[in-house]
């Protein structure tokens, strides 16, 4: 087994243990809320038998499916008095719902949604959000959003009676809104306009935009090396993190004698040599840090090259 750099960051033999079974449902409840993050926000628009709307949020949801669609929510017991929410008395009566995308600009009117208020309280009125007709089922979608979802409830799963028990509302999508200012060229949603706001422990919620939001190659067109076949001095590096391993690994091989070679005549790496050539331990750190910044700019297989340089570092 190969330890990375980031295994040595946490302390496992401090590691707190907990038993569910053994902590009051609250505590369990803000455990699993501060864990479990970010989550997305599903913003429920429902109707009640006599028509009334409804409009709450829920983060226990996520896409699950594309083929049938499948989106899943969860208006859960209450822990504190195993009550149920509107929106699951809602949805058993009549079995449609627009999950409504959450973002940034909409977020404060959207959590003043969430307020406990009596049945037949009109959500849309008291967060200020605009009601918009949906054209295959009753419940309003929310004009704010840049992504309406119209749903018809395939099913209600409860999984239990007691408070915290999820009921678990499985919905398959029948038409899908998305507004144009969230499209780029192509047509497809750009992650970067949308915008979106995720759900954290506590009152904290994070925005996805700006230096949150980040790309990590996926490797399915091609089979990386994995961080097992880089040399031991490189995974044992007390510079190098788990992601810079990471995406070393992911090179699709190790580089020849001759790259290697061929980056000792980069200025910056002669340079070190040239400055630490009689302290080893701070050629190897210099080597490690600038090898670190090139993965950083993308140039995984050159800082691989220098890193595999021959000699202690």
């Amino acid at each position: 087994m190969c330890h990375t750099n980031s295994s040595r960051h946490l302390n496992h033999h401090a590691m707190k243990t907990i038993i569910p079974s053994e902590i009051p449902v609250p505590e369990l409840h803000q455990l699993l809320l501060g864990a479990v993050a970010p989550r997305p926000i599903a913003l429920a628009s429902t109707v009640d038998a006599q028509g009334n709307p409804n409009l709450s949020p829920f983060s226990f949801y996520n896409a699950f499916g594309v083929n049938p669609t499948t989106l899943i929510f969860s208006p859960s017991r209450r822990g504190r008095d195993n009550t149920v929410k509107n929106t699951y008395e809602n949805v058993k009566e009549v079995p449609e719902v627009v999950i409504n995308a959450v973002t940034y600009s909409m977020v404060q009117q959207v959590s003043l949604a969430s307020t406990e208020y009596p049945r037949g309280v009109n959500e849309f009125e008291k967060s200020g959000l605009t009601p918009l007709a949906s054209e295959k089922i009753k419940p309003f979608r929310v004009k704010e959003s840049p992504v309406q979802f119209e749903c018809k409830i395939r099913q209600v799963i409860e999984t239990g009676d007691q408070g915290g028990a999820a009921n678990l509302v499985i919905c398959e999508i029948l038409l899908i809104h998305v507004h144009p200012d969230v499209l780029n060229a192509q047509g497809k949603i750009d992650t970067r306009k949308m915008d979106l706001v995720g759900r954290m422990g506590a009152d904290f919620y994070v925005r996805a935009s700006g230096n949150a939001i980040f790309e990590v190659e996926k490797p399915i067109a091609r089979q990386g090396i994995g961080v097992d076949s880089l040399p031991e001095k490189i995974r044992l590096s007390k510079v190098l993190t788990g992601n810079d391993l990471g995406r070393l690994g992911n090179l699709e091989s190790l580089p020849s004698s001759d790259e290697i070679e061929a980056s000792r005549r980069n200025p910056d790496v002669s340079g070190i040599f040239s400055e630490n050539k009689d302290n080893e331990p701070a050629q190897n750190e210099s080597l490690h840090r600038l090898a670190q910044q090139w993965i950083e700019e993308g140039r995984a297989k050159e800082a691989l090259s220098i890193l595999m340089l021959p000699g202690k570092h």
